[in-house]
């Protein structure tokens, strides 16, 4: 059994594909408008996540409270829901097909840590 030491744990191994500016302002633009329950706008949000690299088809429904992480590693097809508090915690690219229904309270995941390593490295992997 190999025990964790978090002392060693770093994040180098973690490829985010973007700029710190654009994931600090990724980060504020969520919180403020996609993420925000004041916002019913769905249009809004679909701008903010086109501006930030997600590719949207056609006919999508995002409801409140709706989290993703990195929409720069976001592909949704045509006719997808995203219903209330989904979040998609996407550290690795995530492609939804299309007429796909995330419910509310849904979680989905596209990395851990590998608990066999001392090190707890990040091992992620696409999802579709």
């Amino acid at each position: 059994m190999t025990k964790v030491n978090l002392e060693t744990f770093s994040t180098c191994n973690f490829k985010k594909d973007a700029s710190r500016l654009k994931i600090v302002a990724w980060y504020f633009t969520n919180a403020l408008f996609v993420r925000a329950s004041w916002n019913p706008f769905m249009g809004i949000k679909i701008f903010f996540l086109r501006l930030f690299g997600a590719k949207i088809g056609k006919g999508l429904v995002i409801k409140n409270n709706v989290n993703i992480k990195f929409p720069w590693k976001l592909t949704l097809g045509n006719h997808v829901w995203l219903g209330e508090n989904a979040r998609i915690d996407n550290l690795d690219e995530v492609i939804i097909g299309n007429n796909v229904c995330i419910s509310q309270g849904a979680l989905l995941l596209t990395g851990n840590h590998d608990y066999t390593l001392s090190t707890f490295d990040y091992r992620n992997a696409p999802s579709q």
